[in-house]
């Protein structure tokens, strides 16, 4: 059947001898800058506390499902303009389960007009295989007889090591990051081996104010790749009087994707994305819903001081 067949290519995409980009896909990425570069820590001048949840091609047997919790905030350890961050993500795609923790610390310092951030992330990650994982849907997905998967559950710790660039003015942000420096891996019983490829992130936005100052426009984008596969998403959101926001993104060869946020006064932000998908996959899901829940408070606020806006720029 045309279902099996797309199961066993999802199944390919992930499996320990795979190439394919392995980190997991987010859509609002304009908000999420931490979870990608370490440079951007702190650099928000506030407190900012993040939840995100993505569930990805709904109705797809074993879909990806991603949880992404972030804190960071300004330091002073090193310099005056420091920041640390805490990043902690859980990615399931069919029988592969990842839960990853880490530190992020940033340098900044004047750079022209604006502040560039030098970052660094270490952290810790868990890699997970059920060989005998199943989905009431579908059966049993996979081939108890590849040798290339182990014969029972395995679990692997990597030690991962990050770096990026953050640069931000008034007006718009540029950043360069890499992931998975030192490419971790680990090997199980007699022929298995799995591998982080290193992937690299390039990101970019602009906030331009209209004539009527009730509006913003903000366009970006990410380009993305592990050497192997690039991709890029290309955004463009509408927000108005600072609170409510709306726009749409194209990601090429995978989808079109709608943004709606609302921005209360007290610092919480809320933000929604659902992804259409363009390729063959849209044949077999209803599409990726995306749901993105900030807190942020400025520190050391006097009282009657208003909470700043915590847009993406």
């Amino acid at each position: 059947m045309k279902i099996n067949r797309l199961l066993l290519i999802l199944l390919n995409m992930c499996t320990f001898t795979s190439f394919a980009q392995q980190d997991p896909q987010i859509s609002q990425h304009m908000f999420n800058h931490l979870m990608i570069n370490p440079g951007y820590a702190g650099s928000n001048g506030l407190i900012d506390l993040s939840l995100l949840n993505r569930q990805q091609w709904v109705g797809f047997p074993g879909a990806p499902v991603t949880t992404v919790f972030q804190v960071d905030a300004p330091a002073k350890l090193i310099g005056s303009a420091d920041g640390l961050g805490l990043t902690v993500v859980k990615d399931a795609i069919g029988y592969e389960s990842n839960v990853s923790f880490g530190l992020n610390y940033s340098f900044r310092f004047k750079l022209g007009q604006g502040l560039l951030g030098c970052g660094i992330y270490v952290g810790l990650m868990n890699k997970n295989l059920r060989p005998g994982w199943s989905d009431s849907q579908a059966g049993d997905l996979v081939d108890g007889s590849d040798p290339a998967l182990p014969k029972q559950e395995v679990n692997g710790i990597l030690t991962d090591i990050g770096a990026g660039l953050f640069y931000r003015q008034k007006k718009y942000y540029l950043a360069f990051s890499s992931l998975h420096v030192n490419q971790p891996s680990f090997s199980f019983e007699e022929q298995g081996h799995y591998s982080l490829r290193r992937h690299y992130y390039l990101t970019g936005g602009y906030n331009l104010e209209l004539n009527d100052d009730r509006f913003t426009v903000q366009p970006s984008f990410l380009m993305k790749s592990d050497g192997t596969t690039s991709q890029i998403d290309l955004d463009f959101i509408v927000q108005y009087n600072k609170k409510f926001g709306g726009g749409i993104g194209y990601r090429n060869k995978d989808a079109v994707v709608v943004f709606l946020g609302f921005e209360m006064q007290n610092g919480i932000r809320i933000g929604y994305s659902y992804d259409l998908n363009t390729s063959v996959l849209s044949n077999y899901n209803s599409g990726s819903h995306e749901l993105f829940l900030s807190y942020s408070v400025l520190l050391n606020k006097n009282k009657g001081q208003k909470t700043k806006s915590v847009r993406f720029l």
